[in-house]
């Protein structure tokens, strides 16, 4: 049972404090929670920082600053906190938060397009962790109504009585006390399939978290439904085992919503004994995949896209190659390279003074990027994809390094999903310039 409910957004600021004894007032840039809460979201960082990671920065006893993960935590205590993206500033911020996270994470995970159309997203507007169970629970009702599949299993056993094959071996060495019992190995046709056994542990993920009435009610049918099949004990392998054949192309769209129920795709996972379903997204990686994802189905087919490229090196050290380069995206044609890169930030278009907002060491890295990528062509082309808000909605004026080598700086507009150039400039990337010169 939900206790408190707390929706913030990216670098707001938790506290356990009181004002005059009264509790403050709960924005998206800062709230209040429980000691408790606080205790186990401190406890949670220290395991991020020995991952390499930051959850939040502790400012003293009683208060934390969150840092650019998104998605949600569910404490033991009872608190669930929503953390959505800082990106739109006005209108229904966390209707519009919302949608844009959800669908950010539709397409960075690849989930099925038909499960987060637009209608979808506009309509529903619950908590991220129900969004995704219920999208799972849908997907799973498709699978039972279409057919559990059932495939043939090797058992052996021992029997009074004789089933497929004698298992003569074994047969032979049986004491005389047991010859009355038969060693034999014979074949059952049940569902006790890996992707079965991943769909039954996640399942009941979803009936032991779930506080939505109607996913509750869904998940308890399907349960009754499934309660032959065997809960997953090993995960990893399972998902090893996951078949991706024909006669398995029913479970393709339920795949990734297992995977991001039991943790599989996650970047950072919440571990430890609490066992409530936490779902955290490092921002920058989330829209690094969310440019990825739309830059597939706008390139022309002669173009090549990797992400991330990690073929170069900065440099050799007797014989070795040593800190590898490894840009977001790399799109190679026959003739042509460019190189790409995703930052998770907010630029001022107007403020030249402060260079825009732009990191000199973002410049450094865009720079090795062109030295190894691209070395050997004519002219090396770079660009610097920012998500596009009211201070920067064109792209700003090229960087030139010398030598032939550029660099673009360029919006990405997460609502209308486009590329945004300028009508002032003839950019070597974008629409028509980019399918051009890629052509």
């Amino acid at each position: 049972m939900i206790v408190q409910s707390v929706v913030v957004r990216e670098y707001a600021r938790l506290t356990t404090e009181k004002v005059d004894g009264t509790s403050i007032e709960s924005t998206l840039d800062r709230a209040q929670i429980s000691q408790s809460a606080f205790d186990w979201i401190c406890k949670l960082n220290q395991k991020f920082s020995a991952a390499g990671a930051s959850l939040a920065i502790v400012e003293g006893r009683t208060w934390l600053r969150l840092d650019k993960h998104v998605g949600v935590i569910e404490t033991p205590c009872g608190t669930r906190i929503e953390i959505l993206p800082k990106h739109h500033e006005s209108g229904d911020v966390i209707h519009e938060s919302r949608a844009l996270l959800q669908r950010m994470i539709a397409a960075s995970f690849d989930l099925p397009a038909r499960e987060v159309g637009a209608a979808d997203l506009q309509l529903f507007n619950a908590p991220l962790t129900e969004w995704v169970m219920g999208r799972f629970l849908a997907a799973l009702e498709r699978i039972v109504k279409t057919g559990i599949r059932f495939d043939y299993r090797r058992v052996e056993e021992e029997q009074r009585y004789l089933r497929g094959q004698l298992n003569t071996v074994r047969q032979m060495r049986q004491p005389p006390g047991k010859q009355h019992f038969f060693h034999i190995r014979h074949d059952i046709f049940d569902p006790d399939g890996a992707e079965n056994r991943l769909l039954k542990l996640a399942l009941e993920q979803v009936s032991k978290t779930t506080r939505d009435a109607a996913n509750w009610k869904l998940a308890g049918e399907l349960r009754s439904l499934m309660s032959e099949i065997g809960s997953s004990k090993d995960v990893d392998g399972d998902f090893k085992r996951w078949r991706n054949e024909r006669l398995m192309s029913h479970y393709r769209p339920v795949k990734p919503w297992c995977e991001l129920i039991l943790n599989q795709q996650m970047p950072l996972s919440v571990a430890g004994n609490w066992h409530g379903l936490s779902l955290l997204f490092p921002m920058d990686k989330l829209f690094e995949r969310y440019v990825a994802a739309w830059l597939r189905r706008s390139i022309p087919p002669t173009i090549r896209l990797r992400s991330p490229a990690a073929s170069e090196y900065l440099t050799v050290h007797d014989g070795d190659k040593m800190f590898r380069l490894e840009p977001d995206l790399l799109l190679e044609s026959t003739n042509d390279k460019w190189v790409l890169d995703t930052k998770w930030k907010k630029l001022d278009a107007a403020d030249r003074g402060n260079k825009y907002g732009l990191s000199q060491g973002d410049f450094y890295q865009l720079y090795a990027y062109g030295k190894k990528y691209l070395a050997g062509q004519s002219s090396s082309e770079l660009v610097l994809i920012y998500p596009a808000t009211e201070s920067f909605s064109k792209s700003l004026p090229v960087f030139d390094y010398g030598d032939g080598m550029k660099l673009w700086v360029l919006p990405f507009d997460l609502t209308g999903q486009v590329l945004i150039d300028s009508e002032e400039t003839t950019l070597p990337i974008g629409f028509h310039a980019f399918e051009k010169k890629a052509a």
